[in-house]
């Protein structure tokens, strides 16, 4: 039997509510994050995913009391980023009862801290996202929530990530981000083909079967989605039970 397929709602946190948008910009506001955390657990999501997107220093003490009180209020593991420069931000948000660590533009600009965090807390702890748009035949890699294109490719970029001991890798489709026509499939498969680590995929999500294709075609190991669970556009339950159906392995 297959490992069980994960679903995992991703909640973006901007002056400690929950917000939304469309290719990374127009946000809009989706309430409470421990709230809506809680709620997604009771539902059956397998995991959440907080990410500070304003994690300057105010909003970084903001986002640790959050974090503190999501751990008080679910019983699923939870990823926490944003703003993660240095191995004492790790400590910070473990302590504060996260289970995981999402790093993006710092593991670009210093790759060594994949390391420091695998070596210091293990593999499991490590999740490298990657943000990367589609250009002119080519998967680029970018910076500071897609503001800032990189030299990095993103197939070359991900191998050196499984290298330096990562445990997962969380690949965003910048084209395919909120605008809810599917994941970004044959990247994902390639990135699942090439690699031997999970891969979350992240981007798309705006009906069930988009979350059939992502395992399916995408043989991604995680599906991550944001509006379509805020807005209540698709409840995890019922998505549980239509993947099922389908013949893919979730845990009901």
């Amino acid at each position: 039997m297959s490992v069980a397929k994960r679903i995992i709602p991703c909640l973006d946190v901007k002056n400690g509510e929950t917000v939304k948008g469309t290719n990374f910009v127009n946000l809009r506001s989706a309430g409470d994050p421990v709230a809506l955390g809680k709620a997604y657990s009771e539902q059956g999501a397998d995991e959440l995913v907080f990410l500070d997107i304003t994690a300057s220093h105010e909003g970084r003490k903001t986002f640790t009391d959050m974090v503190t009180r999501v751990a008080q209020e679910i019983n699923i593991p939870f990823t926490v980023g944003g703003g993660i420069n240095q191995l004492d931000d790790v400590t910070r948000l473990l302590n504060a009862g996260a289970d995981k660590v999402s790093i993006n533009s710092a593991a670009i600009r210093n790759p060594q801290l994949i390391n420091e965090i695998t070596s210091q807390y293990g593999s499991q702890v490590c999740v490298c996202a990657i943000d990367a748009r589609y250009d002119d035949g080519e998967w680029i890699c970018y910076l500071n929530g897609g503001r800032v294109p990189t030299e990095r490719r993103l197939f070359e970029w991900a191998r050196e990530v499984e290298e330096r001991g990562a445990g997962e890798i969380l690949f965003t489709s910048m084209n395919h981000d909120g605008v809810k026509e599917g994941y970004a499939n044959d990247a994902l498969a390639m990135l699942s083909e090439t690699l031997n680590i999970p891969v979350i995929a992240s981007g798309g999500a705006g009906k069930r079967e988009h979350f059939r294709d992502v395992f399916t075609e995408g043989k991604a190991d995680a599906a991550l989605a944001a509006s379509v669970f805020h807005f209540g556009e698709i409840p995890i339950p019922e998505l549980k039970r239509y993947l099922a159906a389908e013949g893919v392995n979730v845990r009901i």
